[in-house]
């Protein structure tokens, strides 16, 4: 008897190591927070451990409801956090880098700009379209997931859609060699302290975004404007330490990690048109950027 549970405990820790990164996945899409996402990860791994798993059809599908059900309970009590937040809210940087396999942790859907958009939606919304068109998820599960019926998570689905396509239209995506050349030149002119050269590498609409958290000092509303965005970078950069500037990958697309005095400062993420930035995002958070490190390029996915 001792034998067969072994090999039962076997088996489910060989499942886990596979599914365990789509199951991280899919509460970080929904949360846009490591932290939280972690914890979801180990919840879902103490509920699979004590699971009658031989019954359950389609392991997968199974365990990545059972994060998004979880998932979904934080991010409606998150809403009202969310409204009482100081200042602009980014989410928690996720540093992924060339080594990450698993596409599930590395596509667009983790991207700063996608999570900003998914983050306008509705929690039913998000929900519905992180299951389905990310992960594929029926709707019939994702409808259990909701407590409503297959139709409504289908409608949810579908306006989360629209919304995400609108969005992609009026920002598209830059390429991966375009935004490369973009922060390598933004990072050359901020270490100079050329401002003509910042300047030109912002888009006349640029804003600027720095989430602070209410821990550290930032701007509680964004900034507008390439000339002012610029001003306003160098003005803060004299008042503090030299820093050092690596080069990460941050939700599958190419980040600025910041480091002064050997510490962590921040991760700034941009998005990027015509060659020139038209947002630029700067989490400064310490509780944000706790689990990065000059050295990291994988996140923290918890064991079991």
């Amino acid at each position: 008897m001792e034998e067969g549970a072994e090999r039962g405990s076997g088996r489910l820790a060989a499942e886990w190591e596979r599914h365990r990164p789509a199951v991280f996945g899919v509460a970080y899409r929904l949360l846009g927070s490591v932290a939280d996402a972690e914890d979801v990860t180990q919840d879902v791994w103490l509920r699979a451990a004590g699971a009658d798993l031989e019954r359950v059809t389609g392991l997968r599908a199974w365990l990545v409801t059972v994060a998004a059900r979880r998932a979904y309970d934080i991010l409606r009590s998150a809403r009202a956090r969310r409204e009482t937040y100081v200042g602009p809210w980014l989410p928690e940087p996720l540093l992924t880098g060339p080594d990450a396999a698993e596409a599930v942790l590395v596509d667009e859907s983790v991207s700063t700009a996608m999570l900003l958009v998914m983050e306008e939606l509705s929690p039913p919304e998000r929900v519905a379209f992180v299951l389905h068109d990310v992960f594929g998820v029926e709707y019939a599960r994702i409808a259990g997931v909701l407590g409503g019926s297959v139709p409504a998570a289908r409608q949810h689905a579908s306006r989360a859609r629209r919304r995400v396509a609108g969005a992609r239209e009026s920002a598209p995506r830059a390429s991966r060699a375009e935004r490369e050349r973009v922060l390598a030149a933004f990072r050359a002119a901020y270490l100079a302290g050329d401002l003509a050269a910042l300047v030109r590498l912002l888009h006349p609409d640029a804003v600027y975004l720095t989430d602070g958290g209410g821990e550290v000092a930032a701007a509680r509303k964004p900034i507008l404007g390439g000339e002012r965005v610029a001003m306003v970078m160098l003005r803060v950069a004299r008042r503090l330490p030299p820093p050092r500037i690596e080069r990460v990958e941050a939700g599958g697309e190419a980040a600025l990690l910041f480091l002064r005095q050997g510490r962590v400062f921040s991760l700034d993420t941009v998005a990027v048109g015509h060659g020139l930035i038209t947002a630029y995002r700067r989490v400064l958070a310490p509780s944000k950027l706790a689990r990065l490190s000059p050295v990291t390029s994988r996140p923290g996915v918890p064991s079991p």
